[in-house]
């Protein structure tokens, strides 16, 4: 008998400038126009999806973002090793329409976070700092695997939060500082300079 209902899901993956992290991409969206970062198992609770990846034990930070997951693994596994039982575990997960992320949940947690959207209250400077992240930043360090959060700006500095294979990339830096602080100051000339926060 031929099993209808949920669409047959394929997983693929795809390198990032980071070693320790690996991109899997489904050909379904799993969290559109958004990402989540939960950098370890406690930060995990708004997403049934990651709850469930931190039980392999070799999985270190889990990042979702509009139709890919980005893992990170600790340094003694191969990737070569666990690839296989990652994409069998999401592939199944996802054709059987589990929960990626509880959106309530997330809710509550992003009002204690700050974002890349615009709100209300936020001044001149910081409006054009996050429709620049939004238009030129995410797209670009998406195709990564990575997403990069506003997280303030104070007397010239702007300060971001890596996420994903963002986080802990030896080329990130790189990019924090060459790309993105490069065409902040072009833009933007109030910003002087731009610093990663750790979360």
């Amino acid at each position: 008998m031929i099993k209808t209902g949920n669409p047959i899901i394929s997983i693929y993956t795809e390198m990032t400038p980071n070693p320790e992290t690996m991109k899997f991409v489904a050909n379904k969206l799993l969290y559109p126009g958004k990402s989540a970062d939960f950098p370890d198992v406690e930060s995990a609770s708004p997403s049934p999806l990651a709850t469930e990846l931190f039980g392999f034990p070799f999985i270190k930070a889990v990042f979702i973002a509009s139709n890919f997951v980005t893992l990170t693994k600790t340094a003694d596994a191969d990737w070569n090793d666990v690839i296989p039982s990652i994409r069998e575990f999401l592939k199944d997960y996802l054709e059987e329409g589990k929960a990626v992320i509880n959106e309530e949940e997330m809710a509550q947690r992003r009002t204690q976070q700050s974002s890349n959207e615009v709100s209300a209250d936020d001044d001149d400077v910081v409006k054009r700092i996050k429709e620049l992240l939004d238009n030129y930043v995410r797209p670009a360090v998406e195709m990564d695997g990575g997403a990069i959060q506003f997280k303030s700006y104070s007397e010239g500095t702007v300060s971001l939060a890596m996420q994903g294979s963002c986080s802990g990339c030896p080329s990130s830096m790189i990019t924090l500082k060459a790309g993105i602080e490069g065409m902040m100051k072009r833009m933007i000339p109030e910003v002087k300079e731009v610093v990663a926060e750790s979360e």
